[in-house]
This record gives C-alpha cells, sequence and structure tokens, in this order.
C-alpha cells in the first residue's frame, strides 16, 4: 500500500513488471528539469504535471505552453502541498483523445489473484471521474485479456491481496495503453463490477482478509450485462461550484435495474466542507443501450432533489449526447462539447410539478373521465 500510494515509485515497479508506462520525469525541481527533458525525449506541449502522492484530481494540471509552464508548476506543487502534505511532483507527457480504463483486481494471501474485468471512467470534470460504466466499449476481446492480464502481474509483482484497482490510460489512435497508478483500495465504482459480474467485493474483502482463499477459477467471472454509474454531487452543474444547504425534498430512483449508494436524506445538511458527492446512481441492462435507458429513466424520472443544486441535470445530457451513445469519448469529452451539454439540460423545479397537475387539469375538463380512470 505504501509503494502504491507513492506514484513515482509505482511507476518504477511498474517499469520492472514490464507494464507500459507513460514517459515520464519522474524528479522534478525546477521549470529548466522540465525544459530539458522535454528537449531530450522530444515531448511537445501540452504535457500533465501530477502530484507524487496525489489522487482525486487534485495537484493535477495540464500544461498548454512554455509560457504558462512556471505558475502551473508552482500551482501544482503549492496544491500537493495543501492536499497531501507532500509537493513533490512528475510530469507526464499528454495522450491526446486518452481513454481512462481501469481493472478491478481481487488477491489473496496464498498468492492467487483474479481480474473482475474492467471499468471505463473517461468521463471527467476537473480531471475527477463522474461516470464509470463496464465493461468498457472501447477496447475489443483481444485488448481486454491484455490489459486485465497486464493488471493481474503487477499486483502478482507486489504480492497483492485484498481488492485493489490497477487504472491505465489507454490511446484508442495507437491501440496502446500505459499505466497510470494503483489504488489499494475499493473504489467508489466498484459497484458496477459487482452488478456485472454478479459478485460481492466486499464480502470478499472481508474474507480474504480473515485468511480465506479466493473459492472459484478466473475462467468462472464473466460480465455477463452492462451497467452504467454516475456520481451525483452537490455542486452548480453549470460551473462546478459547491452547492451547499437543506436538502429540503428527496426522491431516489427505484426499479429494476437500479442501484443507489447514499448517505443523505430528506432534511440532511449538505456542508461545504467535506467532497462534494452525495450519492451513487447505478444502472444495469442486457446490453449497453438498455443500461443507457435505465439511467436515463433513473436520472429524468425517479431522482429528485430540492434545496442543493447537483450535478444530474448535466449527466442526464451527458448520457443523452449522440457521441456518448456511439461510445466516441475522451477524457475532454466535457471540455469540447460543453456548450452543447449546457445548452440541452433542464434543471427540474416545483413549478415543473405545478405545471403538470395544471396541465393535467385541463385536460381532464375538457375531455371529461376517462375509461382509464
Amino acid at each position: 500500500i505504501r509503494l502504491m500510494g507513492d506514484k513515482i515509485k509505482s511507476k518504477k515497479i511498474a517499469q520492472r513488471a514490464n507494464v507500459p508506462t507513460i514517459p515520464a520525469l519522474l524528479k522534478v525541481n525546477t521549470v529548466e528539469d522540465i525544459l530539458k527533458w522535454m528537449e531530450e525525449e522530444e515531448v511537445e506541449f501540452p504535457i500533465m504535471i501530477k502530484a507524487a502522492a496525489g489522487g482525486g484530481g487534485k495537484g493535477m494540471v495540464r500544461v498548454d505552453n512554455e509560457e504558462s509552464l512556471p505558475l502551473l508548476l508552482e500551482k501544482a506543487k503549492s496544491e500537493a502541498k495543501k492536499a497531501f502534505g507532500d509537493d513533490r511532483v512528475f510530469v507526464e507527457k499528454y495522450i491526446q483523445k486518452g481513454r481512462h480504463i481501469e481493472v478491478q483486481i481481487c488477491g489473496d494471501k496464498y498468492g492467487k489473484i483474479v481480474h473482475l474485468y474492467e471499468r471505463e471512467c473517461t468521463i471527467q470534470r476537473r480531471n475527477q471521474k463522474i461516470l464509470e460504466e463496464a465493461p468498457s466499449p472501447s477496447i475489443n476481446d483481444d485488448l481486454r485479456q491484455e490489459i486485465c492480464f497486464t493488471a493481474v502481474r503487477l499486483m502478482r509483482e507486489i504480492g497483492y491481496y485484498s481488492a485493489g484497482t490497477v487504472e491505465f490510460l489507454f490511446d484508442p489512435q495507437t491501440k496502446k495503453f500505459y499505466f497510470l497508478e494503483v489504488n489499494t483500495r475499493l473504489q467508489v465504482e466498484h459497484g458496477i463490477t459487482e452488478l456485472v459480474t454478479g459478485l460481492d467485493i466486499v464480502s470478499l474483502m472481508f474474507d480474504i482478509a480473515e485468511g480465506a482463499s479466493i473459492p472459484f477459477p478466473q475462467e468462472d467471472i464473466f460480465p455477463n450485462r452492462h451497467a452504467i454509474e454516475v456520481r451525483i454531487n452537490a455542486e452548480d452543474p453549470k460551473t462546478f461550484n459547491p452547492s451547499f444547504g437543506t436538502i429540503t425534498r428527496l426522491e431516489i430512483p427505484q426499479g429494476p435495474g437500479i442501484r443507489v449508494s447514499s448517505g443523505v436524506y430528506e432534511g440532511a445538511e449538505v456542508p461545504p466542507y467535506y467532497d462534494s458527492l452525495i450519492m451513487l446512481v447505478m444502472a444495469a441492462g442486457a446490453d449497453r443501450n438498455e443500461a443507457i435507458r435505465v439511467m436515463d429513466r433513473a436520472l429524468s424520472r425517479g431522482l429528485r432533489v430540492e434545496g442543493i443544486k447537483t450535478t444530474a441535470p448535466l449527466l442526464l445530457s451527458i448520457i443523452r449526447h449522440p457521441k456518448f451513445i456511439e461510445g466516441n469519448y475522451s477524457t475532454r469529452f466535457i471540455d469540447e462539447h460543453y456548450q452543447e451539454l449546457l445548452a440541452t439540460f433542464k434543471e427540474r423545479t416545483p413549478d415543473d410539478e405545478v405545471l403538470k397537475i395544471a396541465q393535467y387539469i385541463a385536460e381532464i375538463s375538457a375531455l371529461g373521465p376517462q375509461s382509464w380512470m
């Protein structure tokens, strides 16, 4: 856990295990260090600066030109120091149109390690995931096997046991993937892996901790449907600024194929001091199109949060966007399509219900009682 919690050390371990890594400068002190490395390795802007002890998008910045490099280097180091108490950073080549794919791993204390297939986590805002799906729509079966068993090989290299996730950046143009990091914990998005495999990862973690071996072979694990998860954050969907206050009304999606994880309730206070995530909404279907339809129903009809703003309207616009439906998107999706998304979403208000009721009464008044009433 200590080794993989440090991104610089984890990159070195990945290289030892012959796991592909993004070209990087791992020791950064000055702007001159970065420029010298770029010249020697023939790396061009943009580049990424990342916190060595980081995660969750903190201490991570994209640098598009040399003029902005000094300021953004200091910004990354300052964010890293504030968030993690460690201002060390490293620099990576930026992969254009990359896709973020992670592999769920489980290992026991006797050396057995299996993968539970992959999740796609490409849709992000401020370098933080807001939508995940499993399986990934961007890789074929051959690549799936390669990336999953590469993750197993890396975890075997460090003797890992329990649940963990190996994250990769996939370049759809070259069909190559690169190691990003290992999360030595249970991730927020583990629920969609449970939905598509039928396994209880949390229960498995407890069993492994108590000394049990993994009770099934790799061949018995396979995704039998498609699942999507969205993260509902207490944020203004137009600006991503935090939205805090009292939840005056809360309706949680229900129905076939829907799973919700939430710690909030009607009357709860959402304070400004913590992470803005308030709910996970998951939707499963026999295939990806059905999973999208189930999620659409959950967000458009089932979910209602009043008293604070949430990212739900933006998420609904994302899953309705043609590029998302095609499976043709990258980590730049929100930046590239922000104005389109903004133009298509509508925040629900109490007036919406009043209008619906008024329309219903007007229809009954005009047509009289109907046979279905």
